[in-house]
C-alpha cells in the first residue's frame, strides 16, 4: 500500500512540475522557509525560560490559523479541509506534537545548533524503517548512510564523556517522532491536500498544549512574549508554505538537500545570541549527518531512475 500510494504521489508531482516548473523560485523559497523555520526554534529556546514547552505549543500555535486561512481562501475554499483519512491525520498530528515537545525542552540544556543537528537524523531513522512500514527495499547504500549518520550522531552527543545527562535524549526522541511523522506524511500525500495536513497538524498541536496548561496550568505572556509567540505562529504557518511550494516547483532531489541550510541558520543564531561555538567532535557529527542525508537522498534518485 505504501508503495502504491507513494507511486501515485510522485506521478502527480511530476504532472505538476511539467506545467509550473521553476527550480529558482523553489530553491529561492526552501531557502527562506529554513530560515523561518530555524528562527521560530531560537525564538523558542528564547521563550522556553518564561514559558512552558506546552505554553509555547498553544500560544504559537493559535496564531498558525492566520495563514491556513489564507492559504485555504487561495486555494479553493473549505473543501480542502476535508480530509479522506482523518484517523491518520490525527496520529500525524499527535507525532509532530510529541516531536515538538522533545525538541522544544531539549533547546533547555542544549544549544539550538546541537540539538538541531540530532533531529536531522529523522531522515536516517526514516531510511531504516522504511522496509518495515513502507515495504520499500533497504539496500546495503542505505545501511551504509544510516550507519555513517548515527556515528556522527554519536559524536554530537559525545557519550564518552563521564555525566552522561539524560536530556541528550530529547532531541533523539524528536528525531524519531519527526521521521515517524514523515513516514505518515507519505503515505496522506497521495490523498489529502497540504493545506488539510497542515491544519490537523496545527490544531492537534493546540490541543497538546492545551492539554498541558490544563494540567500544569500556565503564565500569561507579557506584551513582549504575545508579540513573540503571534509573530511564531505566522512565521511558522508561511515557512511550511514555502516549504510545500518549494516541493511544487523544484524536484526533490534539487531542494531537500537545502534543509540542511537549517544547521548553518542555527549556529549563527546561536553563536550570535548565545554565544554558543560547537566542538570540534560536535561540528565533525553535524558533518557526518549532513553527508549521510544527502547520500540517501542521491540513492533514493537514482533507485527511482532504474
Amino acid at each position: 500500500m505504501g508503495l502504491s500510494c507513494l507511486s501515485r504521489s510522485e506521478q502527480a508531482q511530476d504532472q505538476r512540475m511539467s506545467r509550473t516548473s521553476n527550480p529558482v523560485l523553489g530553491i529561492t523559497l526552501m531557502v527562506i522557509g529554513t530560515l523561518m523555520l530555524t528562527v521560530q526554534d531560537a525564538a523558542s529556546k528564547w521563550l522556553i525560560t518564561d514559558h512552558s514547552v506546552g505554553e509555547i505549543l498553544f500560544y504559537r500555535g493559535i496564531w498558525a490559523y492566520v495563514p491556513i486561512a489564507w492559504f485555504v481562501w487561495r486555494g479553493g475554499g473549505r473543501r480542502l479541509l476535508i480530509s479522506r483519512r482523518p484517523g491518520a491525520n490525527i496520529v500525524r498530528g499527535l507525532l509532530n506534537s510529541a516531536a515538538g515537545l522533545c525538541i522544544i525542552s531539549a533547546y533547555v540544556y542544549m544549544p539550538l545548533a546541537s540539538a538541531n543537528a540530532v533531529m536531522f537524523c529523522s531522515p536516517l531513522v526514516v531510511a531504516m524503517l522504511s522496509g518495515a512500514l513502507l515495504g520499500e527495499r533497504v539496500g546495503r547504500p542505505r545501511w551504509a548512510a544510516v550507519a555513517v549518520g548515527f556515528v556522527g550522531v554519536l559524536f554530537i552527543l559525545n557519550p564518552s564523556q563521564a555525566d552522561l545527562q539524560w536530556f541528550l535524549a530529547l532531541p533523539v526522541g524528536a528525531a524519531i517522532f519527526v521521521a515517524l511523522r514523515d513516514i505518515m506524511t507519505r503515505r496522506l500525500g497521495a490523498t489529502d491536500d497540504p493545506s488539510t495536513i497542515l491544519l490537523y497538524t496545527v490544531t492537534l498541536s493546540v490541543a497538546t498544549g492545551a492539554a498541558w496548561i490544563a494540567w500544569f496550568g500556565a503564565t500569561w505572556p507579557s506584551n513582549q512574549a504575545w508579540l513573540w509567540f503571534i509573530s511564531m505562529g505566522i512565521v511558522n504557518g508561511l515557512a511550511h508554505y514555502c516549504v510545500i511550494k518549494a516541493f511544487s516547483l523544484a524536484r526533490a532531489a534539487t531542494v531537500t538537500p537545502l534543509r540542511y541550510l537549517s544547521l548553518v541558520w542555527a549556529g549563527f543564531i546561536g553563536f550570535v545570541v548565545w554565544g554558543d561555538v560547537p566542538s570540534a567532535l560536535a561540528g565533525a557529527g553535524a558533518v557526518l549527518v549532513v553527508a549521510s542525508g544527502v547520500a540517501l537522498l542521491i540513492w533514493e534518485g537514482r533507485a527511482r531512475r532504474n
